[in-house]
């Protein structure tokens, strides 16, 4: 049956309370843990922990890398103009206006912050046209047969489970068609779904101390989308380790496999081992 705007908008409401409460517990990172790996007078490189968020979101008093960065930065200088060899730069002097790309809180990696306007257009710019190789390690449940490939399948917001996200089908398409764009659902719920494509290349095949099969792999988010590598990776057969929102069968958080049902799965997704 179709949901009622009122019933997904109830549904996509209680989720999101849900991350604010995680939210508010962000680890704190202060201006001495920080790991700088490079520093110049565009740009700022750090290594964002597990736990962290990259961004506070809607709670500015969240602990986050990009407060935590913007606060050093501050304190080292407030001028919005700086002198380089190339000339004057004006910096940048907002913190929301120097994030570029974002990790999620549960993910440690490399992050890098625009210190000037003009790295942030110009990094705005490689990331919207594809420019910049986002490559991630990560452990997979099961063995992947193959030792690389592609999964390339287009993703959407799932109204049913908002506001995460789900593998597009024909059938939630015609679905879509029944709502207007002015019944009160959040109007990034009525999107049309957008192309995604993830590499994967095997790095070891692997067993836990209990015995279960995992596989080590290097993925290549060559889309960039939002949650694209939980979604992909689900749908695929192979959910990451610890994944509690796309990974298994759950009465809350995001649809498993990817949102797909068996018939779907073995239609739409190529995967004997899973």
């Amino acid at each position: 049956a179709i949901l009622s705007a009122v019933e997904i908008n109830s549904r996509m409401e209680k989720e999101l309370k849900k991350m604010r409460e995680k939210d508010i517990q962000s680890i704190e990172i202060k201006e001495e843990d920080l790991t700088i790996l490079h520093e110049d007078d565009d740009i700022i490189v750090v290594n964002k922990p597990s736990g962290v968020l990259s961004v506070p979101g809607k709670n500015s008093n969240n602990n986050s890398m990009n407060k935590v960065v913007f606060d050093k930065l501050m304190k080292e200088g407030s001028s919005t103009e700086k002198k380089t060899s190339t000339g004057s730069t004006k910096k940048i002097d907002r913190m929301d206006r120097m994030v570029v790309h974002r990790l999620s809180m549960d993910t440690s990696g490399v992050m890098v912050f625009a210190k000037s306007e003009r790295a942030l257009k110009n990094m705005n710019k490689r990331f919207r046209e594809r420019n910049v190789q986002r490559l991630y390690e990560a452990l997979v449940c099961g063995h992947i047969v193959d030792d690389e490939g592609y999964i390339e399948l287009p993703i959407m917001r799932d109204f049913e489970r908002p506001p995460y996200m789900r593998i597009s089908t024909d059938t939630l398409q015609r679905q879509l068609l029944e709502y207007d764009d002015d019944g009160g659902i959040d109007k990034k719920l009525l999107d049309l779904p957008k192309e995604c494509i993830t590499k994967y290349i095997v790095v070891k095949r692997e067993e836990l101390d209990d015995g279960s099969k995992v596989t080590r792999v290097i993925l290549d988010s060559i889309t960039g989308r939002t949650n694209q590598l939980n979604v992909h990776l689900a749908a695929f057969g192979h959910p990451i380790v610890g994944d509690t929102i796309y990974g298994g069968p759950s009465e809350e958080g995001a649809l498993p496999n990817g949102g797909l049902t068996s018939e779907e799965l073995n239609e739409i997704v190529d995967n004997p081992e899973r």
